[in-house]
């Protein structure tokens, strides 16, 4: 499904009427900014996803489009060695030629073992242009087996450790969206993360939620906190808009929202909805959970979240 088409749909919800079918352009460099967790630097709340670079016929066009949003002020790019079987860290690299050291980079890693995580950091920094990314992470931890493999010795955190000490990476941290459980014994099983990302949205609270068991370990820990499945992959907007969905994740304790915009007129939305934010209230966020599950009907729980561990 696709997320949505046409600009300015974000402002149906909360309130909002009366709405021009075409908002204004937002103002470039005008996007929030927060601490990003104990790290001392300032990142936008929103960025983009890489993963959503495959809707592009081919890379060329997808640097244009990244190109286009750092036009707009966006500063945040998220990435993942395994995206677009690697183009899509070639078209960061190439739509944001000449502009690196101006923005936060992040990529990541499926790989394991030492040896294997330092081959393949390598060629992320080949491919997005670069010699250091800002996030380097684990991507997509599913299971206490991997955790440990990834911890013990020859695990990938020798390479992430290594990475950081010779300045190829400023930051690491690891990702997934599959077992909360399993993302929150990660987070408890080693002390120094710089960051972690997780699915927050408005109807994960429904089953296996991330919101319940892993988030609120990462917000005692301090660090800094990136959220995915914000639209949950357009289901959401059978009940909510896209600015509910939005303003729903950007109220929940997190750092930044990772939305796979496909178009500039999705990521113009986003950014609007970045620079009228104002955080919900317990009842308002109450509301928008219950709207989320009532609107789903059937595709509430494995039906909808399908990137979820599947219960007995």
């Amino acid at each position: 499904m696709k997320r949505r088409v046409f600009v300015g749909t974000a402002f149906a919800g909360l309130g909002l009427t009366g709405v021009s079918a075409r908002p204004p352009k937002p103002k470039a460099g005008d996007i929030p900014t927060t601490a990003f967790g104990k790290t001392g630097v300032q990142v936008n709340i929103i960025a983009q996803g890489g993963a959503r670079m495959d809707l592009f016929p081919d890379v060329a066009a997808a640097a244009q489009h990244i190109r286009r949003e750092y036009d707009l002020g966006l500063a945040y790019f998220d990435c993942a060695r395994s995206y677009w079987g690697g183009r899509s860290e070639e078209a960061y690299g190439i739509g944001l030629r000449g502009v690196r050291k101006n923005v936060f980079l992040t990529s990541k890693t499926t790989k394991r073992t030492r040896a294997e995580a330092e081959q393949e950091l390598a060629s992320s920094l080949k491919a997005l242009q670069t010699d250091y990314l800002d996030v380097w992470q684990m991507h997509d931890v599913r299971t206490t087996e991997e955790i440990a493999r990834i911890l013990g010795p020859g695990g990938a955190m020798e390479a992430f450790e290594a990475a950081k000490k010779a300045g190829k990476c400023r930051f690491i941290g690891f990702t997934g969206h599959f077992d909360p459980a399993a993302h929150a014994a990660m987070l408890k099983a080693y002390d120094k993360w710089d960051s972690v990302l997780m699915p927050v949205h408005a109807a994960d609270h429904a089953y296996l939620s991330f919101e319940k068991t892993a988030l609120p370990v990462a917000v005692e820990k301090g660090i800094a906190i990136q959220a995915i499945k914000v639209f949950c992959k357009a289901f959401l907007l059978r009940a909510l808009s896209p600015r509910e969905c939005l303003t729903y994740t950007l109220s929940m304790g997190v750092h930044v929202a990772v939305c796979g915009a496909g178009t500039q007129g999705q990521m113009e939305d986003n950014i609007r909805t970045a620079q009228s934010f104002r955080r919900l209230t317990a009842e308002q966020l109450a509301d928008v959970r219950s709207r989320a599950i009532v609107g789903q009907g059937v595709y509430t729980g494995p039906a909808m979240e399908y990137w979820k561990k599947a219960t007995p």
